[in-house]
């Protein structure tokens, strides 16, 4: 189902148009706002099934991991918008110093203005509406960018927001790269991507022209680090969920295992018990196992499987684009699935003999979107104080992304900005720091000829 570019013309129009619209002030009230995120919940709703039968299209995704790992966190952060904007929009008042009374402080949070969402295709669902949130409760509008690979879903969106929302307020836009040029070409005043750091690298430099602020949700190698005093059956089944969900096509996916050498036949064992209760004895009879997006994608997972010893698994089937849950191990460092983000269900395993080892392994590299630990957790909290990484687990994987009160982004290489909660708020807004004086009462010291300034300097 190959979807048709919008034209550059339509393109342009609706850029112009959400400007005007923007610029009328019909955006900026709480009622307005509220009465916005009610109906998208409300249309979220609606029209589950149509999103789930979607996912299930592009990218053969079960209702159950449908709702869970995409639409129930939009739905999440709706509910989480809605019960706090009316704190977050009113103003901080904050501490006026000594030396600056009688004048008044504060901080207003200002909507940044026209938005532009560009998502992904792992989880098109909730990569693409997820922001949308932040941006209709920051007082934007938003002009959405759907990813090509997965047609259904994208077209599935674009009806849902064309039934509740005014093209002049948030509309979609459909295409390949070429149409993310065109928008990237145009003057945004904030562009919040999601994708690989090397269309980040597009998206920024693209950005800088009219130095268009940008929040980069980005990728990378996430390290799962076993050690010493993790309970292995435990670690191997939160492992087993996090590297198999959505077939390993998420960001924040366990991306290679460095585990003590003591434990490796010990969790390949154990890992193997887990993938046959998450996934049965043969997990491409599973309804709960995603497939590989497209044939690239395929090709390009299972070219990973010959650089190095299959432990585990490791049959695929092209025409079904279905890699089965793989483990390697004796992996060269310099080869590309330990240099390039997997993105798919094949694990290679490192070992290593002390934790510092692993420690250094993992900063020899770039700074991950995630970073996991599983073992004594006063030892991870050190692994955590001498590594960097967007987020991070200790004795579990994925789930900081599912608590909206924490915030979600990278560091690095793995991107810039945050959102989720009152940080989704912000990545839309401006916090403008305002100051009020008094009308008639003016302290002279600050004018010229700075009478008595010698006393005046003890208290600046």
């Amino acid at each position: 189902m190959p979807l048709e570019n919008t034209p550059a013309a339509r393109i342009s129009a609706l850029a112009a148009a959400q400007k005007a619209y923007f610029r009328s002030g019909a955006t900026l009230p709480e009622a307005f706002r509220r009465t916005m995120l009610r109906r998208f919940e409300a249309a979220l709703v609606n029209w589950e099934k149509r999103l789930c039968d979607a996912l299930w299209t592009d990218l053969r995704k079960s209702p159950e991991e449908a709702y869970l790992t995409e639409i129930s966190i939009v739905r999440s952060e709706i509910r989480s918008h809605l019960r706090h904007l009316g704190k977050w929009m009113r103003p901080e008042p904050r501490p006026t110093p000594l030396k600056l009374l009688p004048l008044k402080s504060r901080i207003v949070s200002e909507p940044l203005g026209q938005a532009l969402i560009v998502a992904p295709w792992n989880y098109p669902v909730q990569l693409l509406l997820n922001p949308l949130v932040g941006a209709i409760s920051a007082g934007c509008t938003a002009l959405l960018k759907p990813s090509p690979y997965t047609p259904h879903v994208a077209k599935t969106i674009e009806g849902l927001v064309a039934e509740i929302f005014d093209e002049q307020y948030v509309a979609v836009v459909q295409g390949d790269r070429d149409v993310n040029t065109r928008l990237f070409d145009l003057r945004w005043d904030v562009i919040f991507f999601t994708g690989s750091p090397a269309l980040g690298r597009i998206v920024m430099a693209a950005a800088a022209k009219n130095l268009t602020p940008v929040v980069l949700e980005l990728g990378g190698k996430s390290p799962c680090i076993v050690d010493r005093g993790a309970d292995i059956a435990t670690a191997a089944r939160r492992i087993a969920w996090g590297k198999t969900l959505n077939a390993g096509q998420t960001c924040i996916a366990p991306d290679y295992l460095l585990i003590h050498r003591s434990l490796q036949d010990q969790f390949t064992q154990a890992f193997a018990r887990a993938l046959r209760e998450l996934h049965g004895d043969d997990a491409q009879q599973s309804p709960c196992y995603v497939r590989l997006v497209n044939d690239r994608a395929f090709e390009r997972v299972a070219g990973y499987l010959p650089q190095g010893k299959i432990r585990i698994g490791g049959r695929t089937d092209a025409a079904d684009r279905y890699i089965e849950p793989t483990l390697l191990t004796d992996t060269d460092p310099a080869s590309p699935v330990m240099q390039e983000e997997i993105f798919g269900p094949v694990l290679p395993m490192v070992p290593f003999d002390d934790t510092d080892e692993a420690v250094a392994f993992v900063n020899d590299r770039e700074k991950p979107l995630a970073l996991y630990y599983f073992g004594p957790e006063e030892t991870g909290r050190k692994v955590l104080l001498h590594t960097s990484s967007g987020g991070a687990c200790l004795n579990d994987v994925i789930m900081h992304i599912a608590n909206d009160n924490l915030p979600f982004g990278g560091v690095g290489n793995s991107g810039m900005g945050r959102y989720h909660g009152r940080d989704s708020f912000d990545a839309f807004s401006h916090r403008r720091a305002v100051v009020s004086s008094p009308k008639r009462l003016d302290l002279p010291f600050r004018y010229p000829p700075y009478k008595g300034f010698r006393w005046i300097k003890k208290i600046l």
